[in-house]
């Protein structure tokens, strides 16, 4: 990981059959967070299928943008 990437990942969780907002819900506190967990792990569609491990950001309830992925 490059030191960038390093800064802005607080942990790392390993999921499987799931979405990114049950994810975004449980780990950051916020369903509507999915898209910063989508963006720091190169991904578009929110749902998980079989086993993957995910970088998390910090949580940080300001950060909701209502589902709509930035950039």
């Amino acid at each position: 990981m490059d030191q960038l990437l390093t800064a802005r990942v607080t942990k790392q969780v390993t999921v499987s059959n799931t979405t990114l907002f049950r994810v975004a819900e449980h780990e950051l506190g916020d369903a509507l967070q999915w898209t910063r967990i989508a963006q720091l792990n190169g991904l578009t569609d929110p749902w998980i299928v079989g086993f993957v491990t995910l970088n998390l950001p910090p949580v940080d309830p300001a950060a909701s943008n209502g589902g709509v992925p930035n950039g």
